[in-house]
């Protein structure tokens, strides 16, 4: 079993920045990704970017250009700076890891609030 723990969800103003952080109990897995989801009420959960323990990144449309995603594999934490955020990113963030041809995994998420 691995826990997912996140930090750094919060309120800004529209424009402003975040950092979210998730950290992974455990490192012992093989090739994987890591990355960041969002959900608001009614809607489905969606990718906003993840990154693989390769180091390949992909983005979701919304966010390329604004957020960055990164992995400390020393730290097994993955983060996710969110510049330029705009009120359409308030949501639920939840920290996702998929191991190839293992588990699957969520944080508890975390709240984003962009007020305008």
């Amino acid at each position: 079993q691995v826990q997912l723990v996140e930090s750094g969800g919060g309120f800004v103003q529209a424009g402003g920045s975040l950092r979210l952080a998730c950290a992974a109990s455990r490192s012992d897995f093989g090739f994987n990704y890591m990355g960041w989801y969002r959900q608001t009420p009614g809607k489905p959960r969606e990718l906003v970017a993840q990154v693989s323990s390769s180091g390949t990144t992909t983005y979701a449309d919304s966010v390329k250009g604004r957020f960055t995603i990164s992995r400390d594999n020393a730290k097994n934490t993955v983060y996710l700076q969110m510049n330029s955020l705009k009120p359409e990113d308030t949501s639920v963030y939840y920290c996702n890891l998929r191991v190839i041809g293992g588990g699957y995994y969520w944080g508890q998420g975390t709240q984003v609030t962009v007020s305008s």
